[in-house]
């Protein structure tokens, strides 16, 4: 579930809205206008193709390798980007864009190739700058391309000071080769419905292998990680500079273990632990979700006005109880659509991601959902996890999330007593958060029926690199629990864990002292001191 597209200020916290626009493979799938982003006719939809798993790609040598020579030695045509007139607030023609050609297959680099779409605001002071930073707002499926085309003053500051900033859609993700498998009043159905059953997994499956077959297989973040070495190269930086956050952490780890000689500075924020299955990685998400449920349920019983009453260990449960009664008792929003017990559910995780100043605007809305029986502030946070905008169309993100994830070494599904006790597990430390629907909690994304695969598994990620990398953990982190950092920051021998003593995703916008560090690592090269703790603004 660490799907929250996290951006760099605490005011951009909630999440990023995805582009919709859709980008594909320039020999078979179409490709994209560098300056607005807008993608040729071709590239709706690949062409199907059997669902047999791809041959395992052997291991890359980079720019070393003579076959992707034309790949590394490419320039990228920058261009003012297309201003959106439905952002009066910001104007994206500030930002340059562009586009960088990728192999589809590094495996067979002669055969097809992806446009993928990039953006740059270039550093303030060009006479000390260091270079590029490339930045991931997490995901999987969060867009960079939106994160800095529609806030670029989040960077303001040292980091825009000193560096072109770089934001970059992964394989399938925005305007880079997009998933988007299910139409709008499908995925309306799907996103929101109180009985997924068995096959709600193989529906998309099914949606998504008819449309993009030739694409999926090469969609995971091994690949990504490739990319961006591509693109360092582009950009004419000998070492890559990265900021990434939640599953960027990943995708920078990533990168670490395979191009360990082309790390710089790599600022590693909410990090997640590559070393355990996919099903795991669920209990402990949702043991984190758990906790913060209970966080915010006793917060708000301590306040003058809180739907869930003045007793603080009966709160949790009484808000359990009513979003699980949606169910059969679901509210009707204002336009006419329907809060069921799932949407509320996700709302109110998502909600989860902030700190007590996040909190006290959920207490809001659950008191217009419980009191007054208005479920339109609920729904509308669904919505902006969903990546649903005010007309009901979604973006890419959700199964860019799925294609990522199970690409990403999704396999070995528990089964039979496995199973079982999988889900005694689930129940016992998240009984209250996954009781809804424990298959959905237990297997997000459900990868089950998922027509390709990867040779990836899930592994503990060294890195040989010389340089240094910072890890960056919150102590209340629901999303990505403090321990994913702890483990990683070991995983990775060479590294340093930053600590954000508080609740909220990620670091980097809730603390002034962890915003000092990390500045000062990636623009002077100071490492903090190990032991750091850091307490939230």
């Amino acid at each position: 579930m660490y799907s929250k597209i996290t951006r760099f200020s605490r005011r951009a916290l909630p999440a990023a809205v995805a582009a919709a626009l859709l980008a594909g493979c320039t020999s078979s799938a179409g490709s994209t206008d560098a300056a607005s982003g807008t993608p040729s006719p071709a590239a709706t939809s690949a062409t199907p193709a059997p669902a047999t798993p791809p041959t395992p790609t052997p291991r890359p040598t980079g720019e070393a390798d003579p076959a992707l020579k034309p790949f590394y030695g490419q320039q990228i045509a920058w261009a003012p980007c297309a201003d959106d007139p439905k952002t009066e607030k910001v104007d994206e023609s500030a930002v340059q864009c562009g586009t960088l050609k990728v192999p589809l297959d590094y495996a067979g680099p002669a055969g097809d190739s992806i446009d993928v779409a990039v953006v740059r605001v270039p550093a303030a002071k060009q006479d000390r700058r260091v270079g590029s930073l490339l930045v991931n707002p997490g995901g999987p499926g969060g867009s960079g391309v939106s994160m800095v085309k529609r806030d670029p003053k989040q960077f303001d500051g040292p980091l825009h000071d000193r560096f072109d900033t770089i934001g970059f859609d992964p394989r399938g993700v925005g305007l880079t080769a997009p998933v988007n498998c299910l139409d709008d009043g499908a995925r309306d159905e799907w996103v929101t419905t109180d009985a997924p059953g068995d096959e709600h997994g193989k529906v998309l499956a099914d949606a998504c292998r008819a449309k993009y077959a030739k694409v999926l297989p090469f969609i995971g973040t091994r690949n990504t990680a490739r990319d961006m070495d591509v693109l360092r190269a582009a950009l004419g930086d000998p070492k890559l500079n990265y900021f990434g956050m939640s599953y960027g952490t990943y995708l920078g780890s990533l990168y670490a273990e395979e191009f360990p000689d082309r790390v710089g500075r790599l600022v590693l924020d909410g990090a997640v632990d590559p070393s355990v299955p996919l099903t795991e990685h669920n209990i402990e998400q949702y043991a984190g979700f758990e906790r913060s449920l209970r966080a915010f349920a006793a917060y708000c019983a301590k306040q003058d006005q809180c739907p869930l009453g003045k007793d603080q260990a009966k709160a949790a449960d009484k808000l359990a109880d009513f979003l699980d009664g949606l169910k059969q008792k679901p509210l009707t929003t204002t336009d006419g659509r329907t809060l069921t017990a799932n949407a509320a559910w996700v709302g109110v995780v998502d909600s989860l991601y902030g700190d007590e100043k996040a909190w006290d605007s959920l207490r809001n809305d659950l008191g217009w959902a419980m009191v007054r029986g208005k479920g339109d502030y609920l729904l509308a946070r669904a919505d902006g996890y969903n990546h649903r905008d005010k007309d009901g169309h979604y973006g890419a993100s959700p199964d860019a999330y799925t294609a990522i994830h199970c690409a990403d070494g999704a396999t070995g599904a528990p089964t039979g007593e496995a199973l079982q006790a999988a889900y005694a597990e689930l129940a016992a430390k998240a009984p209250l958060i996954s009781r809804h629907e424990p298959s959905a909690a237990l297997f997000d994304p459900d990868c089950r029926a998922w027509p390709f695969r990867s040779a990836e598994q899930p592994h503990p990620i060294t890195s040989k690199s010389a340089a240094p990398i910072v890890v960056v953990g919150s102590t209340g982190d629901p999303a990505t629990p403090y321990a994913w950092a702890e483990k990683l920051t070991a995983q990775l021998g060479n590294a340093v864990l930053l600590t954000r003593e508080g609740e909220g995703h990620t670091g980097y916008g809730w603390s002034t002292c962890v915003r000092t560090s990390v500045d000062a690592f990636l623009t002077d090269g100071t490492v903090p001191a190990a032991g750091t703790r850091c307490p939230t603004d």
